[in-house]
């Protein structure tokens, strides 16, 4: 089966879905393999370094396209190159289903198969091929990096014969696979560290990393079953608030992942919540891209509030890009795996197949 990948636009995307050491594994597999030239060479991979693993180049992205069976992507292809996908091909990315519904549905009513990998459910069989946890452990990670580059004072305690410095206070909004990673960086590097979720069962893991959670007054666990969070009552968002007003009086830095999948992310750091940080605090919002977690909050900009800056980026995962890239193409490859048939050389849509059933635009 011939199998291929093109140059995403490196302005809003710099990372690959296909590594040198992922194209030896689909070869193996018994692909026909072809990329774009100059596919990896932004990261460091050179077009030698997967000719030698008996990878195919061409530099006509419609070329590309036009003659594979399968097209691995980050995100859905631009529109025109939409147009050329025909019966029968297969397109495997992070499709953003919840936003590109229209276009998806085109897709589908041309019997083009399409398999959206942020739909992946939350079972142990698909750990593996989990595109979201893989990205959001980067993406919490990176976060703070980036807030205490920002942050103008130290981290970590400081005992000098000059005096004391404190170590810095950090709360992060929302404790899923993005926020339990920033809690953990922020432990390493010496921060106090706060936490807040809906989801009850969160708290165990936010203590396990060394986390103090905030609990909400008489809270119920307000947790899908396939484990994201779901929308809070106005009672609890009320409870919330005011725990988080009294709270934000001690906080230095604040890091945001709050995402509920499909919609616009929910607005917890609200506009009269300011008055109680202290200017030189930092927030980090991770969900900027879905609307952002407190009221201020712009895509790609630095905004300054009453003294606090508010950093929120479209893809932070563009300032970690090889290893977001490494992670993304072997959950990538685990998916195919699982698809094709290698016995028939072809790919295998299961219905049956739980993963299958929940990835593919039907």
């Amino acid at each position: 089966m011939n199998l291929a990948s093109i140059s995403e636009n490196h302005n809003v995307e710099k990372r690959i879905a296909i590594t040198p050491e992922i194209a030896k594994k689909y070869i193996g597999l018994g692909f026909n393999l072809t990329l774009q030239n100059n596919y990896g060479t932004h990261l460091g991979f050179s077009d030698v370094d997967y000719k030698n693993l008996g990878v195919n180049f061409l530099d006509n992205k419609d070329e590309i396209i036009k003659n594979s069976e399968i097209v691995i992507q980050l995100g859905l292809l631009d529109e025109q190159k939409l147009l050329l996908l025909k019966e029968n091909q297969t397109l495997i990315g992070s499709l953003n289903s919840f936003l590109n519904r229209e276009k998806l549905e085109n897709l589908k009513s041309k019997k083009i198969n399409c398999f959206s990998l942020e739909l992946l459910p939350r079972i142990t069989r698909a750990q593996s091929m989990d595109i979201l946890s893989s990205q959001a452990n980067l993406a919490g990670y990176k976060a703070v990096v980036e807030a205490f580059q920002v942050y103008e004072r130290a981290i970590p305690m400081m005992m000098t014969a000059a005096g004391t410095i404190p170590a810095a206070k950090v709360l992060v909004v929302g404790a899923g696979v993005a926020g339990l990673q920033a809690i953990a960086t922020a432990k390493r590097m010496g921060a106090v560290v706060f936490a807040t979720d809906v989801r009850m069962a969160s708290k165990e893991q936010v203590e396990s990393l060394g986390g103090k959670f905030l609990t909400v007054e008489g809270s119920e666990n307000l947790e899908t079953e396939g484990g994201y969070a779901k929308e809070a009552s106005d009672e609890f968002k009320k409870k919330q608030e005011e725990l988080l007003s009294e709270t934000l009086k001690k906080i230095d830095i604040i890091i945001c992942t709050a995402l509920i999948p499909g919609r616009e992310a929910p607005k917890i750091i609200k506009e009269d919540m300011f008055k109680n940080l202290q200017p030189g605090s930092v927030i980090y919002d991770l969900a900027a891209v879905q609307g952002g977690n407190t009221v201020f909050t712009e895509v790609d900009k630095i905004v300054e509030k009453d003294g606090v800056k508010i950093l929120g980026e479209a893809n932070i995962l563009n300032k970690l890009p090889v290893s977001a890239s490494n992670l993304y193409a072997k959950n990538v490859f685990n998916f195919i795996s699982n698809l094709y048939d290698k016995e028939n050389k072809k790919l295998n849509i299961n219905l049956e197949d739980e993963i299958i059933e929940k990835t593919l635009i039907r």
